[in-house]
């Protein structure tokens, strides 16, 4: 008999940890949003790693402000940013209280709750472009900045829970570049994903922006 994934929520302790432990250990987890449309579920296939006020890359690099304040802790609850002014972002708070390190769940494969995804991402070909980003993933998903600051190991009716899952072997993970990370921050081989899942989104490098002149 094939057991299906482990449905426990992962505890605090589990995020309590080094943020390049916790990235790649979430590849297999599930991450659940329960919403008054229904539930969706996402098996994660593709996160970063941001190591705060020491990563170039990371929104704490230069310190607390109020809108990151959700990442200098606790560990295990969800830092939702806006960006480009169009599209929201989430990210999973790990470490030790104010360390503000996080994973920013970049993509993954909707198990639960397709149809209802496929009505707020109505540009998507098929299911595997659901959640194929971290743009994309938040819309599928209906997360906004009001979900900033959400527990995500309670479980039971929160809107946002992950879930044990079936987590991948360590040595089957792939790891590069983070997508669009420029500077100092480039060189880190901070992303995480399943090798040969079609819903990794594909690596993009940085481009600088030009100002106008």
């Amino acid at each position: 008999m094939i057991e299906g994934p482990d449905r426990t929520p992962l505890s605090h302790d589990f995020f309590e940890r080094p943020v390049l432990e916790v990235a790649p250990d979430l590849l297999g987890r599930v991450l659940v949003r329960t919403s008054p449309d229904g539930p969706i579920e996402l098996r994660l296939t593709e996160v970063e790693a941001y190591a705060g006020e020491a990563d170039p890359g990371s929104h704490a690099y230069r310190g607390r402000t109020a809108r990151n304040s959700v990442m200098f802790g606790p560990p295990g609850y969800a830092y939702v940013y806006f960006t480009y002014g169009m599209w929201h972002c989430l990210n999973v708070v790990c470490g030790p209280e104010g360390t503000a390190s996080g994973v920013l769940l970049r993509a993954g494969e909707i198990i639960t709750g397709a149809e209802i995804a496929r009505k707020r991402r109505l540009s998507a070909r098929n299911d595997k472009e659901l959640a194929k980003g971290p743009a994309r993933l938040a819309t599928a998903l209906d997360v906004d900045r009001g979900l900033n600051g959400a527990d995500l190991c309670t479980g039971g009716e929160e809107p946002l829970t992950l879930l044990t899952g079936t987590p991948i072997s360590p040595d089957q993970v792939s790891s590069g570049p983070r997508t669009g990370v420029g500077g100092e921050g480039a060189v880190h081989p901070w992303r995480f994903w399943t090798p040969n899942d079609p819903t990794v989104s594909p690596y993009r490098a940085h481009t600088p922006r030009r100002r106008r002149t």
